[in-house]
């Protein structure tokens, strides 16, 4: 299971970085270091997701 959640997580982190950093923009931040903490709040939120969807696929 650590290989699935390894490959989940890094599909999903990517994503989830992805709709942090679009709705960070959205909501109206600017600057550097606040949408690059948006990706890392989206990569880091990502893993619990990717071990319950892997759980769930097992």
């Amino acid at each position: 299971m650590t290989r699935l959640v390894l490959f989940l997580g890094s599909m999903i982190g990517s994503t989830l970085a992805f709709v942090f950093v679009v709705v960070a923009l959205v909501s109206g931040v600017t600057g550097l270091w606040p949408l690059l903490g948006a990706a890392l709040a989206g990569y880091v939120a990502a893993w619990p997701v990717a071990f319950v969807v892997a759980k769930r696929m097992r």
